[in-house]
């Protein structure tokens, strides 16, 4: 046998013993496809919002405040050369922010129409849930948001509702801030 075959002889040989000892995959029964969102905390309760809808999560930027507009809105910051309006979503929703200032953050919601930073509790990053889980029932939440709310996950005896900050910009009464 000449040497390339004797090369290739080996290879072939070297193939047919990894094929005997390799391990199969894992049952496609197994996966269950995932939809992922943002999640955090408001008023107490858990939410998450549709990855889509939040360009980016951050501290609360210093800001300044603004004369007559509604006591939701808090100010504007710039953000990397940008001015970003900040609003207290648990003020517009009749209730107060909970927890330490250290944990609140703000969710950036950058539509076509409107750029908009949204004070919450605290976030708690990426979360991901089974979407044969999904729920058109809203959870337990405040009747003034279930507009903003489509459905939900439940997920290790937790209820995650699924706020959608883009039907926020569809709002009047999120869209006139100014003090009536």
């Amino acid at each position: 046998m000449s040497e390339p075959q004797a090369a290739f002889a080996a290879l072939l040989n070297l193939a047919q013993c990894s094929r005997e000892v390799a391990r199969g995959l894992p049952s496609q029964t197994d996966i269950r496809p995932l939809w992922s969102g943002i999640g955090f905390m408001l008023m107490g309760n858990y939410f998450v919002a549709p990855i889509g809808e939040v360009s980016e999560m951050l501290e609360v930027p210093s800001y300044t405040h603004l004369p007559s507009v509604q006591p939701w809105v808090k100010g504007v910051a710039n953000v990397r050369g940008r001015l970003l309006p900040l609003f207290d979503l648990a003020i517009f929703f009749g209730d107060h922010l909970t927890g330490g200032r250290r944990q609140r953050r703000v969710l950036i919601l950058e539509t076509e129409t409107l750029y908009a930073g949204l004070m919450v509790d605290q976030v708690f990053g990426m979360q991901h849930f089974p979407m044969d889980e999904y729920s058109e029932h809203a959870g337990v939440i405040a009747e003034n948001i279930t507009p903003f709310v489509t459905g939900s996950y439940p997920t290790q005896g937790q209820q995650w509702s699924l706020f959608r900050p883009a039907l926020l910009a569809e709002d009047p009464r999120f869209i006139n801030a100014a003090k009536s």
